[in-house]
């Protein structure tokens, strides 16, 4: 299985679709509601910063760095986010699923557990991966409780990992999802979702 191919991945709930510049208008949109971008321990592009956010990366899956999806609402057919696989390591058969932000009109909604069934079942499925990870900042408490939600356990913290752009120091938790893990994660997400 080729890591880099960008698939089409659907549910009921969401389809991630490969990212394109065709998507710019709704991603713009998901980011302006309360001012998500302004968000202080995440990296979220702002309005004007989207169409070179699309760009980046679809430069780094060209590559060979990230597999970058756009996130779509089913219901309403809007792009209201965006995730990608990083750190591919197919020789270890290895990814992180990161680089993930959803707009706040989906927050608390099925959309980001229903997006993770789907990149999950992929990694450990269809690419034979035997461990996926996720990081988060310390900070993003939104972020680390929903990743533990998901079933993934606390690998630890990586201190001082990275300085951001507004000058502070990340600490970055990692955590993951081992393939003898998967079967009990996806009934899980399965029953949660209530997907079939």
């Amino acid at each position: 299985m080729d890591y880099l191919e960008v698939p089409v991945l659907e549910n009921d709930v969401v389809r991630l679709e490969p990212l394109s510049a065709a998507h710019h208008d709704d991603l713009v949109a998901a980011v302006q509601v309360d001012d998500l971008w302004k968000t202080w321990y995440t990296t979220i592009p702002a309005p004007q910063q989207m169409a070179a956010e699309i760009s980046t990366r679809l430069e780094r899956h060209a590559s060979g760095d990230t597999v970058p999806w756009a996130i779509i609402d089913t219901r309403t057919a809007k792009a209201v986010g965006m995730t990608t696989y990083l750190h591919l390591d197919p020789a270890n058969r290895r990814l992180e699923i990161g680089s993930t932000w959803i707009g706040k009109s989906a927050h608390g909604t099925p959309i980001n557990p229903a997006a993770k069934l789907l990149l999950l079942s992929r990694a450990f499925e269809d690419l034979d991966c035997i461990a996926v990870e996720f990081r988060t900042h310390w900070h993003n408490r939104q972020s680390r409780a929903a990743i533990a939600k998901l079933g993934a356990k606390q690998d630890g913290v990586l201190r001082n990992h990275m300085v951001l752009e507004n000058g502070t120091v990340r600490d970055t938790v990692v955590f993951s999802i081992i393939d003898a893990e998967w079967p009990t994660v996806k009934c899980s997400l399965t029953e949660r979702l209530a997907i079939r």
